[in-house]
Protein backbone atom coordinates (compact mmCIF):
# COMPACT_ATOMS: atom_id res chain seq x y z
CA UNK A 1 0.00 0.00 0.00
CA UNK A 2 1.34 3.86 -0.62
CA UNK A 3 1.48 6.22 2.13
CA UNK A 4 1.37 9.96 1.57
CA UNK A 5 4.50 11.15 3.37
CA UNK A 6 3.78 15.53 3.85
CA UNK A 7 6.79 16.96 5.75
CA UNK A 8 5.61 20.18 4.58
CA UNK A 9 8.00 21.33 2.01
CA UNK A 10 6.31 20.05 -1.40
CA UNK A 11 3.12 22.08 -0.70
CA UNK A 12 4.88 25.28 -1.06
CA UNK A 13 5.91 24.10 -4.90
CA UNK A 14 3.27 22.57 -6.19
CA UNK A 15 0.33 19.85 -6.07
CA UNK A 16 2.70 16.68 -5.14
CA UNK A 17 4.12 14.93 -2.05
CA UNK A 18 7.27 15.05 -0.42
CA UNK A 19 7.12 11.39 -0.50
CA UNK A 20 5.56 8.38 -1.06
CA UNK A 21 5.87 5.38 1.44
CA UNK A 22 5.64 1.68 -0.39
CA UNK A 23 4.43 -1.13 2.98
CA UNK A 24 3.19 -4.36 1.89
CA UNK A 25 3.48 -3.76 -2.02
CA UNK A 26 2.93 -7.14 -3.97
CA UNK A 27 3.57 -5.84 -7.39
CA UNK A 28 6.13 -2.69 -8.45
CA UNK A 29 6.09 -1.02 -11.71
CA UNK A 30 8.71 0.54 -13.71
CA UNK A 31 7.64 2.58 -16.58
CA UNK A 32 10.64 3.65 -18.74
CA UNK A 33 10.32 7.36 -20.32
CA UNK A 34 7.24 7.61 -21.86
CA UNK A 35 7.61 10.61 -25.20
CA UNK A 36 3.89 12.12 -25.99
CA UNK A 37 3.69 9.56 -29.35
CA UNK A 38 0.74 8.38 -30.46
CA UNK A 39 0.94 4.73 -29.06
CA UNK A 40 -0.29 3.39 -32.22
CA UNK A 41 1.11 5.59 -35.91
CA UNK A 42 4.19 6.73 -33.54
CA UNK A 43 3.68 9.75 -34.99
CA UNK A 44 4.88 12.88 -33.09
CA UNK A 45 2.72 16.13 -32.75
CA UNK A 46 3.75 19.40 -33.07
CA UNK A 47 2.31 21.03 -30.05
CA UNK A 48 3.52 20.66 -26.68
CA UNK A 49 -0.21 20.73 -25.04
CA UNK A 50 -0.78 17.86 -27.70
CA UNK A 51 2.31 16.07 -27.03
CA UNK A 52 1.63 16.04 -22.99
CA UNK A 53 -2.04 14.81 -23.86
CA UNK A 54 -0.42 12.01 -25.56
CA UNK A 55 2.08 11.01 -23.01
CA UNK A 56 -0.19 10.76 -20.10
CA UNK A 57 -2.61 8.59 -22.27
CA UNK A 58 0.45 6.25 -22.65
CA UNK A 59 1.37 6.49 -18.92
CA UNK A 60 -2.55 5.38 -18.33
CA UNK A 61 -2.22 3.12 -21.20
CA UNK A 62 0.64 1.21 -19.65
CA UNK A 63 -0.94 1.01 -16.09
CA UNK A 64 -3.88 -0.15 -17.68
CA UNK A 65 -1.69 -3.17 -18.93
CA UNK A 66 -0.91 -3.88 -15.80
CA UNK A 67 -4.20 -3.24 -13.83
CA UNK A 68 -3.02 -0.46 -12.57
CA UNK A 69 -4.57 3.02 -12.41
CA UNK A 70 -2.71 6.29 -11.80
CA UNK A 71 -3.92 6.34 -8.23
CA UNK A 72 -0.61 3.58 -8.02
CA UNK A 73 1.08 5.64 -8.95
CA UNK A 74 4.39 6.41 -6.44
CA UNK A 75 7.13 8.14 -8.19
CA UNK A 76 6.20 10.32 -10.88
CA UNK A 77 9.44 12.15 -12.88
CA UNK A 78 8.75 14.82 -15.21
CA UNK A 79 10.89 16.24 -18.30
CA UNK A 80 10.37 18.83 -19.98
CA UNK A 81 12.63 20.94 -22.77
CA UNK A 82 10.93 24.59 -22.64
CA UNK A 83 10.05 26.41 -19.36
CA UNK A 84 6.99 28.49 -21.48
CA UNK A 85 4.69 25.04 -21.29
CA UNK A 86 4.74 25.10 -17.36
CA UNK A 87 1.83 26.32 -16.70
CA UNK A 88 -0.31 24.25 -19.49
CA UNK A 89 1.30 21.01 -18.33
CA UNK A 90 0.48 21.92 -14.68
CA UNK A 91 -3.54 21.95 -16.03
CA UNK A 92 -2.81 18.71 -18.00
CA UNK A 93 -1.16 16.88 -15.11
CA UNK A 94 -3.97 17.93 -12.40
CA UNK A 95 -6.40 16.39 -14.88
CA UNK A 96 -5.20 13.18 -15.06
CA UNK A 97 -3.97 12.89 -11.48
CA UNK A 98 -7.51 13.83 -10.58
CA UNK A 99 -6.59 14.42 -6.51
CA UNK A 100 -3.58 12.17 -6.77
CA UNK A 101 -0.46 13.40 -5.18
CA UNK A 102 2.45 10.99 -5.80
CA UNK A 103 6.16 11.73 -4.82
CA UNK A 104 7.36 14.34 -8.02
CA UNK A 105 10.33 15.49 -9.90
CA UNK A 106 10.10 17.89 -12.60
CA UNK A 107 12.98 18.86 -14.42
CA UNK A 108 13.57 21.30 -17.72
CA UNK A 109 16.27 20.14 -20.05
CA UNK A 110 18.03 21.28 -23.21
CA UNK A 111 16.39 18.26 -25.49
CA UNK A 112 15.33 14.76 -25.47
CA UNK A 113 15.67 11.71 -27.41
CA UNK A 114 14.45 13.33 -30.44
CA UNK A 115 14.73 16.78 -31.70
CA UNK A 116 11.34 17.57 -31.82
CA UNK A 117 10.37 15.43 -28.48
CA UNK A 118 9.18 18.66 -25.64
CA UNK A 119 7.89 16.01 -23.08
CA UNK A 120 8.93 12.39 -21.48
CA UNK A 121 7.43 11.28 -18.19
CA UNK A 122 8.60 8.28 -16.31
CA UNK A 123 6.43 6.36 -13.27
CA UNK A 124 7.45 3.67 -10.79
CA UNK A 125 3.68 2.08 -9.50
CA UNK A 126 2.94 0.21 -7.04
CA UNK A 127 0.28 -2.15 -5.20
Amino acid sequence: MNHIVNAGIARHVGQYSDAVRITDATEILLVSGTPGIDADSGDLPDSFAAQAELAWRNIVRILQEADMDVRHIAKLTQHLTRREDLAAYRDIRLRYLDGHAPASMLTFLPGLVWPNMLIELEVVAAR
